[in-house]
Order: C-alpha cells, then structure tokens, then sequence
C-alpha cells in the first residue's frame, strides 16, 4: 500500500518519485534512539522536512514509537552513510522511463554533447534533472537501475530530465529507474552519489526529498 504525500508545487509531471518505507524508519529509530544514548547524535532529525523525508510523518512515526525526536541519531533515523551500519536506507529516489531512441557512434546527447556514442547503442530518457536535486556533475559518472540491470547517465543532466545508455534494452514507457536506495535490494547507494557531487548524504536527501514527489511504502 502507498499514500502520497505533500509536495512542492513546482513537482510537475516529470519529477522523480522518493518512496519512503515506514518499515525502515521504524526498524531505524530503536537504532538510532540506542546510538544517542551511547554518544553524541548526528544532526537534528527534523530540520530540512526532516532531511527531505517529511517532518510532520517523522514526527507521527516517532510519536507512535513513543521516542523524542530530540533524542535520536539522524544518520541513524534515515539509514544514511555515517549512522548505525544496520540501520537501512528510508528515502529511495526514482524515476521512470519516458521513451528510448537509437544513438549512433559519434552521435551527442545534452547539452553541449559532452558524450558521444563510442559505438551504436540505445538511451532513454528518464524523468529526475537538477531542478529536482539530480545533481548535474551524476553525468557521465552515476547509474540507475532499470529492471535489475545497472545503466550510466551520459551527458549533462537536464532540468527535469537525465539521459541513459541502456545499450541492448528496450525499456517500456514508465518503467522504474532507481537513482538510489538500499543496496542490499541491488540499488545504487547513495555513497555513490556522495563520491560523485562531493555533497554530503544528509544534503542530497533533503534536496530530493524536498523536490521529489514523496510517497511512503509499508
């Protein structure tokens, strides 16, 4: 079961999707609650919407589990890189396919066609561009996961959009592109994206998070 939550009003139709799983933030906060009582706690869990996760469904989580926000880890909360090692990931970032089109060796993609095709391949184009924290230095150095296979963004990512080389696939209209999320499910990690852009976790998921349309999962 899914319910959205509410979003900027500048979302449109082409934002990425955060899909946020209660089953995680609950597992996580007795982690995170048991971190601040051994040691000093990372951030304030509810600042940014709650790291771009949603104050006010933080908030009620927490409530239900009888823990003060003021008394947890945040790292630890939203299962990001620094926190509990066993504490998973709460926010996945998706996109989906918009449709495919062959490239041609030596054919360009984005803007100033700073990738060209080494040899003749398929791209996509998949909703998620900077405008919604899809930072643009991801191109040419980030994957996404599209039915279980890992794919590059190549070229400059675009305001709402990226472009990705699916080499042989043939992706359908709307199917699931995962920029980020638990690594155990064959996600890419959000380390991943902190290597490539320099920003910390905590900065990209409440860029996203604040950007992207958010939807909470069991």
């Amino acid at each position: 079961m899914t319910s959205t939550l509410p979003v900027r009003a500048d979302a449109g139709g082409v934002a990425p999707v955060a899909r946020l799983s209660e089953r995680n933030l609950r597992a996580n906060a007795l982690l995170a609650a048991a971190r601040t009582a051994d040691g000093p706690r990372d951030g304030d869990a509810l600042a940014v919407d709650a790291w771009g996760h949603g104050a006010e469904w933080v908030a009620s989580v927490l409530s239900a589990l009888d823990i003060d926000p003021g008394d947890v880890d945040a790292a630890s909360l939203y299962g990001l890189p620094g926190g509990d090692p066993r504490a998973k990931p709460v926010l996945s970032l998706h996109g989906r396919v918009l449709g495919t089109k062959p490239l041609l060796e030596g054919e360009g993609v984005s803007y100033g066609y700073i990738h060209r095709a080494p040899s003749d391949t398929t791209v996509a184009l998949v909703t998620g561009g900077y405008a919604q924290g899809v930072v643009r230095s991801l191109g040419n150095v980030a994957d996404v996961v599209i039915a279980g296979r890992r794919y590059r963004i190549v070229g400059r990512v675009a305001m709402d959009v990226c472009v990705v080389d699916v080499t042989d696939a043939r992706p359908e209209w709307g199917t699931d592109a995962v920029f980020f999320g638990d690594p155990d499910a064959g996600h890419p990690s959000l380390s991943e994206w902190t290597d490539a852009t320099g920003w910390s976790a905590g900065e990209i998921v409440a860029a996203v998070g604040t950007r992207a349309v958010r939807t909470v999962v069991a």
